[in-house]
């Protein structure tokens, strides 16, 4: 390579006007430092650059921009403050100028043929935070004038290095709670143990390209850690060893009840040797309700290649990793308990069939229509017809959390709740509180019910409806389809809750359809759902038919359209309409707490 030549000198003012650019222009870290380097190379035309920033916790300078360096040293350089020039240049606070470093045995050779060096500080707030570094392959190359500026453009550049610096760490820190966030929510979605510890491998990887991961869980006597599920290299393997609580580093892990983070596993007397090809390791304790499960373990063939923002990270992960596979666990458990169940689900389908209403009740202006289909042989939605006195009848619909066997008999429950408190007579608003309350004293993990509770009057012809959480239902009056905005929170998930009431004055022919939310959510080969638009469709070309005819459509559509696909959660409508005959004024409506 040429010799490095000194740019003809420019007045300071105008480096200085560069400067307050540079400063004004950016707070991406990377566009600082480049342009840094292009305000520098306006004094000296270099061709070997550097710029070292300051890990304040190791003492350890690092490169983040460089010219003309190997890039196998620049990865993995490191310069203790007060080593080499670049190290004697932080430790001082001052410029180093060397004439000719093969004189000087405080030059570390990075770049062949190296003869003269010019180390600057980067100080800001009276604090180091990185040095410039230049060198020249000619003695004698760099001037006391050439040190004289480059110490003046640092002392303008290092604030604005440190400010972006802040903001790259801000902005790092923002994307990657965001990415946490959205990590957590969509484990908690999966129920499938298998699928989830796949998932949580593909997960962890947007935050750390590891090339090994583990994940082990603790025996049910708690002394072993065993392999559930292991990526070697992309590539699943299966593992059968077992590691005893408090060997290895896993087992230490596991033990401590805290991460154990391995710069060296060679350098380590408790590593337990698995693959010769690891280098570095990142071990996480998975702990539920202060129990450890598991252990997550990360490893890499590069030394040093977990930091301690990996840990960090992965500390907050790993409480909500926790919880998912206890969840699918929970899960799993339930699943094997319905299989074990399977010969009794014939007799428990017959006596939920004898829970929902044997028949529709009788009114002399109303016409009522229900009807239930369960993802499985039973399942947690319910509906149920409450006589009140007066000509009054309580409508009930409701979807249970889950489904199958648990659901049901959740269902059970809560439909022996209403009809506990229905002697009493209670608007809608106030059923909803009182079954909140009797399901918040009998709380069960995981459990909650979305009720629709309406009252008819049949003399005066009102609906009032509350809600806690079914999809909003639909009122058909005047032609059309009106979404009534009734919503609240499910039944049995916080101690207190209150509930908004619609009321509804009907005419002759106007309709009300109830429904769960597995008739919204019904998809069919391609994925998609059959969604409100399809219910409203139907509704609008039913408007003028029996109520029966019309729930009988909704069903009909919702198994046309998921066809050959499973019914993944219970199907249930209910459809009020005023039966004809005179006419109405308009009917009004109002909300009430």
């Amino acid at each position: 390579m040429g010799s490095v030549l000194t740019k003809p000198e420019r007045p300071v003012e105008s480096l200085l006007l560069d400067v307050a650019d540079v400063l004004a222009t950016s707070l991406d870290l990377d566009t600082t430092l480049r342009r840094v380097a292009e305000v520098v190379r306006k004094v000296i035309d270099y061709e070997i650059f550097a710029i070292l920033l300051l890990n304040e916790k190791t003492q350890e300078l690092r490169f983040r921009f460089q010219v003309g360096y190997p890039p196998e040293f620049t990865e993995r350089g490191r310069v203790k403050v007060g080593e080499g020039v670049v190290g004697q240049a932080a430790q001082s606070r001052q410029a180093v100028l060397i004439d000719d470093v093969t004189k000087d045995p405080r030059y570390i050779e990075a770049v062949p043929n190296v003869r003269s060096e010019l180390a600057v500080p980067l100080i800001t707030k009276n604090r180091v935070i990185g040095v410039i570094d230049i060198e020249a392959r000619e003695p004698g190359y760099f001037t006391e004038e050439h040190r004289r500026v480059l110490t003046l453009v640092a002392s303008r550049m290092a604030a604005g290095i440190e400010n972006a610096q802040l903001y790259t760490r801000t902005t790092k820190q923002a994307r990657i709670l965001l990415l946490l966030n959205e990590i957590a929510r969509e484990l908690t979605s999966i129920l499938n143990l298998d699928e989830l510890l796949g998932r949580i491998a593909e997960l962890v990887r947007r935050l750390i390209d590891y090339q090994m991961f583990s994940i082990l869980l603790v025996d049910a006597p708690g002394e072993k850690l065993q392999h559930r599920f292991s990526l070697r290299f992309n590539e699943n393997i299966h593992l059968k060893h077992e590691i005893p609580i408090g060997r290895g580093l896993v087992g230490a892990a596991a033990e401590s009840r805290q991460a154990v983070l391995v710069p060296d596993v060679k350098k380590d007397s408790r590593y337990i040797e698995t693959n010769p090809e690891t280098r570095s390791e990142l071990a996480v304790p998975l702990i539920y309700k202060s129990k450890v499960i598991g252990v997550l373990d990360l490893e890499h063939t590069r030394r040093g290649f977990f930091t301690e923002e990996h840990q960090r990270m992965m500390m907050t992960l790993a409480a909500q990793i926790a919880i998912a596979i206890e969840n699918a666990r929970l899960y799993e458990e339930i699943e094997r308990q319905e299989r074990r169940l399977e010969r009794d689900l014939s007799l428990a389908r017959e006596l939920q069939g004898q829970l929902l209403p044997q028949s529709h009740p009788k009114m002399a202006n109303l016409e009522v229509a229900a009807k239930f289909v369960p993802a499985r042989t039973i399942g947690g939605d319910l509906y149920d017809f409450i006589p009140y006195s007066l000509s009054r009848l309580g409508i009930v619909i409701g979807d249970v959390s889950g489904k199958g066997a648990p659901a049901a008999i959740y269902a059970a429950l809560v439909s022996g709740i209403l009809r506990s408190h229905a002697p009493i007579e209670p608007g809608p608003a106030e059923m909803l509180s009182a079954v909140n309350l009797s399901l918040a004293e009998r709380r069960i993990e995981g459990q909650f019910v979305s009720l629709i509770y309406a009252v008819w009057d049949d003399e005066h012809r009102t609906l009032t409806v509350a809600n806690s959480g079914l999809p909003r239902p639909i009122y058909v009056h005047g032609g059309n389809n009106e979404i009534i905005d009734a919503v609240g929170l499910p039944l049995g998930l916080f101690d207190e809750a209150d509930y908004d009431e619609f009321r509804f004055r009907m005419k002759p022919g106007e309709m009300f359809v109830f429904f769960s939310d597995g008739i919204l959510d019904a998809r069919n080969r391609k994925g998609d759902l059959f969604g409100r638009h399809r219910v409203e469709q139907i509704i609008g070309e039913c408007a003028g038919q029996p109520v029966d005819y019309l729930v009988d459509c909704i069903f009909k559509a919702v198994a046309e359209h998921s066809a050959g696909v499973e019914t993944f959660d219970d199907q249930t409508v209910v459809a009020i309409r005023v039966k004809p005959n005179s006419s109405e004024k308009s009917p009004t409506s109002q909300k009430k707490k």
